[in-house]
């Protein structure tokens, strides 16, 4: 009976170890840290990898939470497995994400949770740090076209230790990653830099600096064309010509002025006697 019992417990075991599943989720860190906690540099991509014999379609959650005072959900990611096993990686974007305490960690759907093995490796933490607060640009952040890019500035502490820029637009990377010198400000040893990066269209640019301790930040420049003053153009309207022609007017003929006889008037009473003389005479014969 005891052997029954025996080779009952040894069946368990084996069906209980052949139903776990292992899984690791691995968050490299830029610089050597524990394994638990991995040290990534703000604004560059937090690149994981996911290793799992699960069966090929088990999908699970991969989340990205900040935990510096509460766990508040940053960025989810659905991971399947796939038939051939291998490695599956996903980013997530820290851009603009404050320095501090960030946890990564597998969100199993279903019961999935209960069947991976002990050894499996589920969540890690992150030490988010963010440096971008060590660059002082003082060229201007909008520039024109005809004189852009000038990219001037300096790198807290950096002294003369160099600087590297990379530097991308609207039709991808233009300059870069390339080192530039830097030259020690002796009140504050800061490395100042100074760089022209000819661009040839507007837009915005946005320049990545790092240097030998690994990423600082991100700067984005606009770059805009000139301002064409607008020319009003007025319109020219034909005018109609009107052709005017004068038409000869015909005065009537005035009537006649009566004028003073230059004669006295005796001299008429006479002439008008004579002639009525003249005329009795002639009736009589």
């Amino acid at each position: 009976m005891k052997r029954i019992l025996l080779l009952v417990l040894c069946l368990m075991c084996i069906a209980g170890t052949a139903s776990a599943y292992q899984l690791y989720v691995k968050c490299p860190s830029e610089k050597p840290s524990t394994d638990t906690v991995s040290d990534i540099q703000a604004g560059i991509p937090l690149k994981c990898a996911i290793d799992s014999n699960f069966p090929a379609g088990t999908t699970f959650d991969l989340a990205l939470y900040q935990t510096q005072y509460t766990a508040t959900l940053i960025s989810k990611q659905t991971v399947t497995i796939q038939e051939n096993h291998n490695t599956i990686y996903k980013l997530f974007d820290t851009q603009g994400l404050p320095g501090g305490s960030y946890k990564i960690e597998i969100q199993f759907i279903g019961s999935d949770d209960g069947r991976t093995s002990s050894d499996s490796v589920t969540w890690q933490m992150i030490n988010l740090i963010d440096r971008s607060d060590e660059i002082e640009i003082t060229s201007p952040i909008t520039q024109e076209l005809k004189n852009a890019l000038r990219i001037e500035g300096s790198i807290k502490d950096l002294g003369s230790g160099g600087v590297q820029i990379e530097v991308r637009g609207p039709d991808g990377r233009i300059f870069g990653p390339q080192y530039i010198a830097t030259t020690n400000n002796i009140q504050n040893s800061a490395g100042k830099f100074t760089k022209k990066v000819t661009v040839s269209s507007a837009g915005t640019y946005d320049v990545d600096f790092s240097d030998a301790d690994g990423y600082i930040g991100k700067v984005t420049f606009t770059v805009v064309a000139p301002k064409i003053s607008a020319t009003t153009v007025i319109p020219t309207t034909t005018a109609m010509v009107v052709k005017t022609s004068n038409v000869p007017t015909t005065e009537p003929t005035p009537w006649p002025v009566a004028t003073q006889s230059p004669l006295s008037p005796l001299t008429v009473l006479c002439s008008a006697g004579l002639a009525g003389l003249f005329i009795v005479l002639m009736q009589r014969r």
